[in-house]
Order: C-alpha cells, then structure tokens, then sequence
C-alpha cells in the first residue's frame, strides 16, 4: 500500500496558491485513476484506488501546512504502514518552474510542511518536489508562495500535473529515475522544458 501525500493548506482561498501544487498535482493523479470521492479521515480528505496493482491511499491534510505531520502520522499508524511506503508531493522553491525531482530523506529547507512530517514520521520519506522558482529575494519567499499562479504559469502547472497522472504507476512501481526521466519528456513535449526561473531574463 503506498500513501500519496499531497501538501497544501485547505480552503477555497488558497486553492490556486503556489504553496497547493501537491494538492494540485495529488488531486489530478485522483482523479485519473478513478479514485473514490473524498471523505474526512485523518485529520484531511482521503481518496482510495489503485494505480498498477498497487492499493493507493491520496491524503490532503487539511490542518494547515505546519501541522500536516499530524495527518500523515494518523493515516501511517491506522493502516500500519512504513515510512518507506510515505510519498509526498510539495512546492519547492529551489528548482525552476515545472521541473519534478524525486528525492528520500533529507532536510526541510524551510518547508514547513516537510518540517511538520519529519516531526511526526521519521526523515527518510520520499519526496517528488514540484518546482515552482525562486521570487530571487528570501523576504519575498512567504507572499510568493502564498499567491496564486499567474495566469501564464497555469499551462505548465496543468500540464505538470497531467504528466504526474499520466506516469502514475512509477510511483506505485518506485521507479522514481523513471518517473524522473518521464516526466522530463512530457514536459519538454509540452514546451516547458526550459522554464526560467522567477525574475530571470
């Protein structure tokens, strides 16, 4: 059973907000696969399915970003699961606009989603990190992240999310260079593979 984590803060102010890629991108993955309809578990919106095989639970906590440790945590010792079996989808400031990394373990770099998780979990879950660029000055980091995509960026939000959907059972299968690799080839077959980073020429 794999438990897909996407981080976000709940609420229709804060649907669109750069900080809610993982809702985003976890909610499309969802949708594609034919996954129940969202019920409050956990502390946060839970949908079932199954993606190559493989028993998935989609998890939204809805405690507000520096509290989402809470609801992994519930979720992980409900269904006796390992932190091994942990992916979390979240924004990440250090990689260019519609890049994905896959990444185990590791810090929070001022993530205070990661930061609450590690908390209640343990490190060394996986992380795919959605890039959403850097505003270039770190007292501009919190309005960034907290206001919605610009309008320009909403195609490679989409189509980043789509190809997250799209390459889904590498996730269930934890290939994550594959899913590395896959999702670099759709998103320079959309046309994103260049995205510049924020304030950048």
């Amino acid at each position: 059973m794999l438990l897909l984590v996407g981080l976000g803060n709940p609420g229709r102010a804060y649907a669109k907000n750069r900080h809610n890629i993982g809702f985003m991108a976890v909610e499309a993955i969802a949708d594609a696969h034919g996954f129940s309809p969202p019920r409050t578990r956990f502390q946060g919106l839970v949908r079932e399915g199954t993606i190559a095989g493989e028993r998935v639970l989609a998890l939204l906590p809805q405690t507000y970003m520096n509290e989402s440790g809470r609801a992994v945590g519930e979720a992980l010792r409900f269904h006796k699961m390992t932190i091994g079996d942990v992916v979390v989808l979240h924004d990440e400031l250090d990689l260019p606009p519609a890049k994905c990394r896959v990444k185990t373990g590791g810090g929070a770099a001022g993530h205070n989603g990661l930061r609450s998780i590690g908390a209640h979990i343990g490190a060394e879950f996986k992380r795919l990190r959605l890039g959403i660029g850097h505003p270039g000055d770190k007292a501009l980091v919190h309005s960034y992240v907290l206001n919605d995509f610009a309008k320009s960026e909403e195609p490679w939000v989409r189509a980043l999310c789509d190809a997250l959907a799209d390459n889904a059972a590498l996730i269930a299968k934890r290939d994550d260079a594959g899913l590395q690799n896959k999702i670099h080839l759709a998103m320079d077959a959309a046309g994103f593979s260049a995205q510049k980073r924020v304030g950048e020429a």
